[in-house]
C-alpha cells in the first residue's frame, strides 16, 4: 500500500493493522504483549527501540520489508525473515533435550569430576573458537545425556554436585542456541537449568542460572521480568559473597552487568549506570586478572559493557570514545570480541558514519564469524549497512550481507 512519508513509525504500524483489519489487542497478542502497550507505540507515547519488536510486528502484519514499519526508502530492502535463523546443531540438540531418558539405568557409575571438566572445557570453546556454535553444537548432546544421567544415578553430596553440572550444560546450551532454537527449546533449556541449580540448593549455581534466564526474558522483550530475575538472584547470594570464592563475586558482578544492559535497552540511563558502577565495583575486589569461566566477567568485560550501556542509550560520543580507550586484546573471550567491534559499529552507524561502521564489521567478522552472523544486533548493522551504504561502498557492503547471511534472507 502507499504510505505517506512523513508518517511515524506508531502512525505506519497503526495504518498497516487497521488496512488488515486487525484490532489492537489481537496484533498485541501475537507480539506477546497487551493492548495498552500497543496504543502507546501508536500513538508515540512510547519508542519502539527494540529490532525484536519490529520483527515481530512485521511478521504479523505480513510486511517483508522493515522499512515499510520504521520509514525511510532504499533500493535495498531490510527483509523480515520469517522463522528464526538455522544451525544445523540444532536437531541433535534438540533430541537430547527433548528426548531425555526417564531411566536411572546406567551401566558404569559417572566420575562426576570428569563430566564437569568436561564442561569447563566446552565453555572455553564457546569463548574461544571463531566457529563456537558449530563446535560446541557438536559436544552438548552427549554432555546433555551423560549430565542428566548423572544427576539421576548419583547420590547425596555427589548428587547435588551433578545437578550443579546439569545447571552448568543447560546454560552452556542455551548460549550456544541462542537466536537460533524454537521458543519452547529455549525456554525448557532456561527453565532446566534454574531448577537443577534449585535443586542443588547451591547459591552461586542459582545465581548463574537466574542470569540464564534473563538472557531469555531479555532477548524475547520482557526486560522487567529480566530485571527482577537478575535482581532477585543478586539478592539471594550477596549474603553469602563474604569469604565467598571469586567466582561468587563474578557471578554477582555479572548480574550486575545484565541489569546494566537491560535498563540501558529500555531507556533508563540513571539505572543503566547505577547497575553498571555496582560491577565496577565487584571487578576492583576481584584479582585484576580475573575472569568468570561462563559469564567471563572480569576488567574487560566490565569495560566493554560500558560501551554496551553508552550505546544501547543512544550516546554514540561516549561509546565511541570509551572504544577508544579499550584495547580489545585484552579480551579474554573471543566471541566477546567480535561482539565488541559490533557495538563500536553501532556506535558509528548512529553517527552517520557508515565507513567507519563497515570497516568495524569486518574486523568484528574476521574475528568472530558465527557470532556475527547469529547475533540479531551484528545482523541489523549488517543489513543497515547494505540498505544505506553510499554508492561507493556498496561492493563491500553487499560482501558483508553475503556472509553474514542477510542476502540470503530476502
Amino acid at each position: 500500500m502507499d504510505i505517506p512519508t512523513d508518517l511515524s513509525t506508531g502512525e505506519r504500524i497503526r495504518l498497516l493493522r487497521e488496512s488488515r483489519g486487525m484490532s489492537r489487542p489481537v496484533l498485541a497478542g501475537l507480539c506477546g504483549r497487551g493492548p495498552d502497550w500497543l496504543k502507546k507505540i501508536e500513538s508515540g507515547d512510547r519508542p519502539l527501540r527494540s529490532h525484536g519488536l519490529l520483527m515481530r510486528l512485521a511478521a504479523a502484519l505480513q510486511v517483508s520489508d522493515l522499512s515499510i514499519i520504521t520509514g525511510g526508502s532504499s533500493q535495498v530492502t531490510q527483509p523480515v525473515p520469517l522463522g528464526r535463523l538455522n544451525h544445523p546443531a540444532m536437531p541433535g540438540i534438540w533430541s537430547a533435550v527433548m528426548g531425555r531418558s526417564l531411566s536411572a539405568n546406567r551401566p558404569e557409575p559417572m566420575a562426576i569430576a570428569s563430566l564437569q571438566g568436561r564442561v569447563d572445557q566446552t565453555w572455553k570453546l564457546w569463548h574461544t573458537s571463531k566457529h563456537n556454535r558449530t563446535e560446541v553444537g557438536a559436544l552438548l548432546p552427549d554432555l546433555i545425556r551423560d549430565a542428566e544421567a548423572a544427576a539421576r544415578t548419583l547420590e547425596g553430596d555427589e548428587r547435588r554436585a551433578a545437578l550443579v553440572t546439569l545447571a552448568d550444560v543447560y546454560r552452556l546450551t542455551g548460549q550456544a542456541t541462542a537466536y537460533v532454537a524454537p521458543a519452547e527449546l529455549a525456554w525448557v533449556v532456561a527453565d532446566r537449568a534454574l531448577a537443577a541449580a534449585q535443586q542443588a540448593d547451591q547459591p552461586a549455581a542459582i545465581a548463574a542460572a537466574a542470569w540464564n534466564m534473563g538472557n531469555i526474558l531479555r532477548e524475547t522483550d520482557y526486560p522487567e521480568e529480566a530485571l527482577r530475575v537478575v535482581m532477585d538472584a543478586a539478592a539471594l547470594i550477596r549474603p553469602h559473597l563474604d569469604g565467598a570464592p571469586n567466582d561468587w563475586r563474578g557471578i554477582y558482578g555479572a548480574l550486575q552487568l545484565h541489569a546494566a544492559v537491560t535498563c540501558a535497552r529500555d531507556g533508563r540511563e540513571g539505572d543503566a549506570w547505577r547497575y553498571w558502577d555496582a560491577g565496577d565495583q565487584v571487578a576492583k575486589s576481584l584479582p585484576s586478572a580475573y575472569v568468570h569461566p561462563s559469564t567471563v566477567f572480569g576488567r574487560a568485560n566490565v569495560d566493554f559493557h560500558a560501551i554496551s550501556v553508552a550505546t544501547d542509550l543512544r550516546a554514540s560520543g561516549k561509546a565511541l570514545a570509551l572504544a577508544d580507550d579499550l584495547d580489545p586484546d585484552i579480551m579474554p573471550s573471543t566471541e566477546r570480541r567480535a561482539r565488541l567491534w559490533v557495538e563500536v559499529a553501532r556506535g558509528h552507524l548512529q553517527r552517520g558514519d557508515c565507513t567507519a561502521a563497515l570497516h568495524v564489521m569486518e574486523i568484528a567478522h574476521k574475528i568472530g564469524e558465527e557470532t556475527v552472523a547469529y547475533t540479531p544486533s551484528a545482523r541489523t548493522v549488517a543489513a543497515e549497512l547494505w540498505r544505506t551504504a553510499p554508492r561507493a561502498l556498496r561492493p563491500a557492503a553487499d560482501q558483508l550481507a553475503e556472509k553474514v547471511g542477510i542476502r540470503a534472507a530476502v
